[in-house]
C-alpha cells in the first residue's frame, strides 16, 4: 500500500487557502483482500486533510473486475464498483463531495468488435458518470523500468488496431487518459493528431523517468521532455494533468527519507515542471491531480495540495479557478 501513514503523521501543516473548491481529477480505489489493501471511499476522504474537494474523478486501476459472464466484458465490473461509490457520496452522507462524479475505466483498445460492446457496456453501467478510457501505454525496455498493468507492446498508440478502437471513443464523444513514459510522448502526439476530436489527457506529466538507467539524467530528461510537451501542447484536444510526478518511479526518493518532505520543499523541486506545463498548455487546459494513493508514497494529500496552492500562488484568480477546478470539470464534462 502506497505510502506509510505514521511516516507521513510526522508533518501536519496548515492548510492553504482552505475554501478553494478542488476538483481532483485523478484517484484509484480499491480492496485487494490478498495484499490486505483497501483504499475506499473513507480511506480517501481521510487523506483530503482539510482541503475543500468537491468532487473526484476515479481513474481505472484493475479493482472489482467481473468474476463470472463474458469475459469480454469482465472490466465493467470496475465501472460498476466506482457507480456504487458514487452513489454513496451523492447521497451527501459523506459532505458537500462528489466522489467519482466521472469514472474513467478500461478497455483493450486493440480488440476489434469486442471494442464496441465492451464502451457501450461501460455507458449502460454508468449513464450520466462513465466519461471514457485509460488504456495505459507506459513502455520502456529497460528491465528495471516495470511495464504498465495492461502489459502493453512497445508503438502502440501507433498500433492499426489500437486506432481502429480509438475511433470507438470519438463515435461515442468519449475522452482519453494517456499514461505514458517520457521519451514516448511523441507517440501521443502522432495520436491527437490523428483524432483532433477526441479529447486526450496527459496523465502524470507524461510519466518522466528518474530510477535504474534514467537515475542521475533528471535535467537532461527535463531539456527533452519540454521539446516534446511543447509539441504536444499545441494538440488543442490535450490537456494535462499535473500531479503524479512523486512516485517511486521518478526517482526523487522520498520514501527513503527519515521524515517526509514539506509542501515548500516539494514545489520548490517540481515548480519548474508545472511552470512549463502551465505556460505551454495554458491553465485552461490544464488541472491539478492527487494520483492517490500512489503519490502517498511520497507525502500526504494535505502537504501535496499545499504544495499545489504554492505553485499556483502567482497566477491570476481565472487561472487558478481552472488548475484547482475548472479544467478538470470541463474535460471531463462532470455536472455542476
Amino acid at each position: 500500500m502506497p505510502g506509510d501513514l505514521g511516516w507521513l503523521a510526522q508533518l501536519q501543516e496548515e492548510v492553504l487557502d482552505a475554501q478553494r473548491p478542488i476538483c481532483d481529477p485523478h484517484h484509484h480505489l480499491w480492496d485487494r483482500q490478498s495484499h490486505s489493501e483497501r483504499y475506499l471511499l473513507d480511506e480517501l476522504l481521510a487523506d483530503f486533510g482539510g482541503h475543500r474537494v468537491v468532487s473526484t474523478v476515479f481513474v481505472e486501476c484493475a479493482a472489482m473486475y467481473r468474476a463470472d459472464g463474458d469475459e469480454a466484458l469482465r472490466w465493467v465490473g470496475e465501472t460498476e464498483f466506482a457507480q456504487g461509490v458514487a452513489a454513496m457520496s451523492a447521497s451527501g452522507h459523506y459532505g458537500e463531495v462528489r466522489a467519482c462524479a466521472g469514472i474513467v475505466s478500461r478497455a483493450d483498445l486493440t480488440r476489434g468488435g469486442d471494442v464496441a460492446r465492451l464502451l457501450d457496456a461501460h455507458i449502460a453501467a454508468s449513464q450520466t458518470r462513465f466519461k471514457g478510457i485509460r488504456h495505459a501505454s507506459a513502455w520502456d525496455p529497460h528491465p528495471e523500468i516495470r511495464r504498465s498493468h495492461t502489459a502493453p507492446p512497445p508503438g502502440l498508440l501507433g498500433d492499426a488496431a489500437f486506432r481502429r478502437g480509438f475511433a470507438e471513443l470519438e463515435k461515442r464523444g468519449l475522452s482519453f487518459d494517456a499514461w505514458l513514459y517520457h521519451h514516448q510522448i511523441p507517440e501521443l502526439t502522432a495520436l491527437a493528431r490523428a483524432f483532433p476530436n477526441v479529447t486526450i489527457v496527459l496523465d502524470h506529466f507524461g510519466g518522466p523517468l528518474g530510477i535504474g538507467p534514467y537515475a542521475g539524467k533528471r535535467a537532461e530528461i527535463f531539456a527533452q521532455w519540454k521539446k516534446d510537451v511543447d509539441e504536444l501542447a499545441r494538440c488543442e484536444n490535450v490537456a494535462a494533468k499535473l500531479g503524479g510526478l512523486l512516485m517511486a518511479v521518478n526517482g526523487w526518493g522520498h520514501e527513503d527519507r527519515a521524515k517526509p518532505p514539506g509542501s515548500a520543499e516539494i514545489a520548490e523541486a517540481t515548480r519548474p515542471w508545472y511552470a512549463h506545463a502551465i505556460e505551454r498548455f495554458g491553465a485552461r487546459r490544464c488541472m491539478f491531480e492527487s494520483n492517490f494513493p500512489m503519490d502517498r508514497v511520497s507525502c500526504s494529500y494535505q502537504v501535496l495540495w499545499n504544495s499545489f496552492k504554492r505553485i499556483a500562488a502567482g497566477c491570476s484568480e481565472s487561472e487558478k479557478n481552472a488548475l484547482f477546478h475548472d479544467t478538470a470539470v470541463r474535460a471531463y464534462r462532470l455536472a455542476a
